[in-house]
């Protein structure tokens, strides 16, 4: 029995790996749940965890650059459209996507994975280069953030924010003109009227992304590290079969009907919904079922100076992982 250390947050996509209803065989594992910037950072600069949850946009970044320290499996805990993350101050005046040219942008971190897909969409909708903005990184809430992959991106305007300062702070002050940022900011949550989303109607904006482009944006996989899997090949495709059945429970129970299984009233109605627009599997594993969305964010890594050549998928993923066995 192998003994491994795993890192993920809590979602309903590991829950039944968390409490024991999954048990991948071969292996005694100590689930640890964290929230993901932690998890990042303590993976990427100390190799503290067997295996993790991680960036994709890290673990790219990290294979550019000849690292294949991690070894990644195409199992994507988190997934999430990105046209809500993008929040403008109401004294920059800005109304629409192209007036974010020439603008300061704030944002935790350039080269985190939900950064990359917003700022693809908006140079692929609305013609906003990722070379046309200035980019302050720096804490949303919390002073003095850093990168856990720093990047220095050729011909980018980059700079961190002022010591003692937050970029929710700037944003509400109007010290910087729109913010990207995954986690809601407080000063967006006082509802006073200084920071609004950039895009009014932001679930109706994301819908129609997603039924032009077929794309739901992909922001984390799972990692294992090189030394564990030189030793014990077998622990990638068991890993991906129990992560997958985890996800299929996930999915049932979005569809359970006599006692709901989280606290959203019109749960049923959401996911009929969904289904009708993305399809039954709205959520899937695998690099072939995935292939267009990730082709999609290596071309963006390119583009905005994170990579100097455009990822390959297929050298991604080790071959056990994308050719599987059949019955």
């Amino acid at each position: 029995m192998l003994r491994m250390s795993i890192a993920t947050s809590r979602s309903d996509r590991v829950a039944a790996l968390h409490d024991g209803r999954i048990r991948p065989e071969g292996l005694d594992i100590t689930w640890l749940p964290l929230n993901v910037e932690q998890i990042f950072w303590r993976m990427s600069r100390h190799m503290e965890f067997d295996a993790s949850e991680f960036s994709m946009s890290g673990y790219m970044i990290k294979r550019s650059r000849g690292d294949d320290t991690l070894v990644a499996i195409p199992v994507f805990l988190s997934r999430s459209f990105r046209h809500s993350m993008i929040y403008v101050s109401a004294a920059s005046g800005i109304t629409r996507p192209e007036e974010l040219v020439g603008r300061r942008v704030g944002l935790p971190e350039y080269q985190m994975t939900a950064a990359v897909w917003a700022r693809g969409i908006l140079e692929d909708d609305h013609g906003v280069r990722s070379q046309d903005v200035e980019w302050i990184q720096g804490g949303l809430e919390q002073p003095g953030r850093r990168p856990f992959e720093p990047v220095s991106p050729p011909g980018i305007r980059l700079s961190f924010a002022p010591d003692g300062e937050t970029l929710a702070g700037m944003l509400a002050e109007g010290r910087i003109d729109a913010l990207l940022s995954p986690r809601t900011p407080s000063s967006y949550l006082r509802a006073d009227g200084r920071v609004r989303r950039l895009f009014p109607d932001t679930w109706a904006a994301e819908r129609d992304y997603y039924a032009r482009t077929r794309i739901f944006p992909i922001m984390h996989l799972v990692v294992v590290k090189r030394e564990i899997v030189d030793r014990f090949p077998w622990v990638l495709q068991t890993l991906a079969n129990a992560f997958g059945e985890a996800r299929r429970i996930a999915m049932a129970d979005l569809r359970e009907t006599v006692a709901l299984p989280i606290m959203l009233p019109f749960l049923v109605q959401h996911w009929e919904e969904t289904a009708a627009l993305m399809g039954e599997d709205f959520w899937p594993y695998g690099v072939d079922a995935n292939r267009p969305t990730l082709e999609a964010f290596a071309r963006y890594l390119h583009r905005q100076g994170l990579v100097e050549q455009e990822p390959v998928i297929d050298e991604l993923f080790p071959a056990s992982t994308i050719t599987t066995s059949r019955i």
